[in-house]
């Protein structure tokens, strides 16, 4: 999920842009081989939750785990640094048991979802030596893609850290200076894809793996980002499933231009309007109406095109959302903002906790999101669930009867 290292001018663009049409995704991809996967990525649509805070930890999805640690912690990398690694392997193992469970997949599937997108990074699926991150969630990713596979649905994998962290985020496990692409991590980044494939790609379960979780393309040199995912895409050409890259904060029309020849690709962008202050001051109507046309242009994609994190957030006001002890843009206390509202109900609160109003205005953008995002392959919620951030937690809001019944989503909400 993009915190606050991410500038206001690329999410401002990325909302406002004019739709640039309705060209059907994949429409230039070779065809020759697209069968033999689990999934009719041309003809069914995505319906999706990400298991945010499970494999990778975030903050602001389990300020617990982070409360009961110096304040130094910021992220699992200096988590596991701080507490060493067999306190950090009894903490992580209490939590991945119990966080996600086969009962989390029923539920899923008994609300007609049909995707499940899973978080993992490098250090537990191909750990470099010195750092001192634990292993042991990628036996919990296994568990997890039996339990969809129980349940009928299907799994994209989805690389979110990388060596030296992709962007600086708390959620690429280390947060600050980004340092991919230096040394050799994108070698060892290639390490993992490979042993994600050797071991999962094969799974009927598996329909997608998704090659590294939002590089910072303005950051970084978008040569050797398109080289990575072109090397990746070899590595995975031949496996029955769809290459996920992340759009690396372009444009989306910038990835009608990549790939010619290649096949299976699909492009992932991630859809927030709660981080710039002037995103904030939007009433409903102009959230709703920033959303369709964001729809509208990944419907103009080449490629599979899919909304792989949004939210029904209006506010950047759950706890730590913007990393651990800081403060919000709507409420003034994040640095250098000002006063938009009051955070009461959306801070530490709960879906019940919401007023009349809130929870209508979060239920219509939401629905009229899922009715943007079906104009191209589909949306994957982020996330699944939360301690105490209810205008991101898929499952409150679904039990609270605020997500739209899935077999009924009105597509004339964006027009």
């Amino acid at each position: 999920m993009t915190l606050t290292k991410l500038s206001a001018l690329v999410l401002t663009a990325a909302a406002l842009l004019p739709s640039l049409g309705h060209a059907a995704p994949a429409a230039t991809m070779t065809s020759a081989k697209r069968g033999g996967m689990g999934f009719a990525f041309d003809h069914q649509k995505i319906r999706g939750v990400n298991l945010g805070g499970w494999l990778v930890l975030e903050p602001w999805i389990t300020p617990s785990i982070f409360e009961a640690t110096p304040d130094n912690v910021m992220d699992e990398y200096s988590m596991s640094a701080t507490l060493g690694k067999d306190e950090m392997e009894k903490r992580m193992q209490k939590h991945w048991s119990s966080w996600i469970t086969a009962g989390d997949f029923s539920e899923m599937a008994s609300l007609g979802l049909n995707f499940v997108r899973i978080p993992i990074g490098y250090w537990s699926v191909a750990p470099v030596d010195g750092d001192p991150y634990i292993q042991g969630a990628y036996e919990w990713l296994g568990k997890a893609i039996d339990w969809a596979g129980q349940n009928g649905i299907k799994v994209m994998i989805d690389l979110h850290g990388a060596p030296g962290s992709q962007n600086g985020f708390d959620n690429s496990g280390n947060k600050g200076v980004i340092q991919w692409t230096q040394g050799n991590t994108v070698s060892q980044t290639h390490k993992a894809l490979k042993k994600l494939k050797k071991d999962h790609a094969s799974n009927p379960a598996v329909a997608s793996i998704e090659l590294l979780n939002e590089p910072m393309g303005p950051e970084l040199d978008m040569d050797t980002v398109e080289q990575f995912y072109y090397d990746s895409w070899g590595d995975l050409k031949n496996a029955p499933v769809a290459t996920t890259i992340h759009d690396a904060f372009q444009d989306l029309s910038y990835w009608n231009g990549w790939g010619d020849g290649l096949w299976n690709v699909m492009v992932d962008t991630h859809h927030y309007e709660v981080f710039d202050s002037s995103e904030l001051e939007m009433s409903t109507h102009d959230h709703i109406s920033t959303a369709c046309s964001y729809g509208g242009e990944m419907a103009g994609c080449n490629k599979w095109t899919v909304a792989g994190e949004w939210t029904g957030a209006m506010t950047d006001c759950a706890k730590w959302l913007n990393g651990r002890n800081t403060g919000a843009r709507y409420d003034g206390t994040f640095e250098d903002s000002y006063f938009i509202g009051s955070c009461e109900g959306y801070s530490t609160g709960t879906v019940a906790g919401l007023s009349s109003d809130a929870k209508q205005n979060i239920g219509s953008f939401i629905h009229a999101q899922m009715a943007a995002y079906e104009k191209a392959s589909g949306w994957i919620f982020w996330t699944w669930k939360t301690e105490s951030a209810p205008e991101w937690d898929f499952q409150a809001l679904a039990g609270a009867g605020i997500i739209p019944k899935l077999g009924s989503i009105d597509s004339s909400m964006c027009g």
